[in-house]
């Protein structure tokens, strides 16, 4: 019950910001706002009017919209304000405020994960930060993978026969300290698991194919902390972690695209609503910092879907907003009216997929 009481939490929060930013765009360029709602209609209570919008509470508590004056196609309203009779520049602007809002989130969850320890990675030790050198990735069939290295271990100490230790636990340490050693039989102490076990590993070369002629394990290694980090550290780091997230998650879209447009689509690993607690479930067991990259992960995914041009989202009235651009004219109505009526058989589609996908994953789990 509280898992899911926290997933509905965040995507409220998600959903909010994202018209927030619609809010943000349109009171900014001069588009009256009627309603700023929480939660979908019927209405609960008035909180009250201020600049000419009333702000609501409302009983369906999934969400929150914005409702601009002249923003309806069919039954537009004109005059000062409307958002209808706005320059499409303008209009354009307010349907990506809401998608740049959730990608601003994104990254300030994910500095906000940061912040409380979640593990990361580092370039260099450095002062006052305590780290861990952990296998990133073992090559099948190298010396690594036959020794019993994994994903996920913990390197502890590298010796060689005569005695002689790895002076540094860094990757780059490691790489100049293997290279030198080709042949000859070394000791790893590594943590697997819960245990700490050793095992006798012997660099050879051809083992990396971008490397072939140097002695290697045939591991990835990569420097790893879980310490606090301030703030200011956690924006930056944030930074490219968003960036990397927007690009698999767009990869992603496209591949499962691609694959309806040749008429076999994989949705199974597509997540919804319902999907969501059990992701959810699983982070809030690890700690905040995993609930904080977990939200930003699902804004960072509530902004790409937005962008799709399908009616009922973002994309789709940015579609036709380009298209009337082009035609220099209103889009004709009954175009419009048929590609909504088949986007939302679209959406409604894909919608019991997914949930049908969500419910089978949490009776398997």
């Amino acid at each position: 019950m509280t898992t899911a009481l926290l997933v509905i939490a965040i995507l409220v929060f998600l959903i909010v910001a994202h018209e927030f930013g619609h809010f943000i765009a349109a009171k900014l360029l001069g588009i009256r706002v009627e309603e700023f709602g929480v939660g979908y209609p019927p209405r609960a209570f008035t909180f009250g009017t201020w600049g000419g919008t009333e702000y609501t509470l409302n009983w369906i508590p999934f969400g929150g919209f914005v409702r601009l004056f002249g923003e309806e196609r069919e039954h537009a309203r004109h005059g000062s304000g409307s958002f209808i009779d706005a320059p499409r520049w303008r209009q354009a602007i307010i349907l990506v405020a809401g998608v740049s809002v959730n990608a601003l989130v994104a990254w300030a969850l994910f500095a906000g994960a940061l912040t409380t320890g979640i593990p990361r990675t580092v370039d260099e030790p450095m002062p006052g930060v305590s780290t861990r050198l952990v296998v990133s990735h073992v090559v099948p069939g190298s010396p690594a993978h036959v020794a019993g290295l994994a994903v996920g271990d913990d390197i502890l100490a590298i010796e060689d026969e005569q005695g002689e230790l790895l002076s540094a636990l860094t990757p780059s340490a490691a790489i100049e300290y293997v290279s030198a050693r080709g042949g000859e039989r070394l000791l790893v102490t590594f943590v697997h698991g819960e245990a700490t076990t050793t095992a006798y590993a012997t660099p050879a070369n051809a083992v990396l194919a971008e490397a072939a002629g140097r002695p290697a394990l045939g591991v990835g290694l990569a420097l790893v902390t879980a310490d606090k980090a301030a703030f200011g550290t956690a924006l930056i780091e944030a930074w490219p972690i968003t960036v990397r997230q927007f690009k698999d998650v767009g990869v992603s879209l496209w591949t499962i695209l691609r694959q309806a447009i040749d008429g076999s689509p994989d949705i199974s690993q597509i997540v919804g609503p319902v999907g969501i607690i059990g992701y959810v479930h699983e982070a809030e067991q690890n700690g905040w910092g995993y609930v904080l990259m977990l939200a930003g992960f699902i804004s960072v995914n509530l902004a790409i879907v937005n962008l799709i041009p399908i009616p009922a989202l973002d994309g789709g009235r940015l579609f036709v907003l380009a298209i009337e651009t082009l035609l220099r004219r209103p889009a004709p109505k009954l175009a419009v009216q048929t590609i909504n009526t088949f986007g939302i058989a679209l959406v409604m589609l894909l919608m019991l997929a997914v949930t049908y996908n969500d419910v089978a994953r949490l009776v398997a789990w």
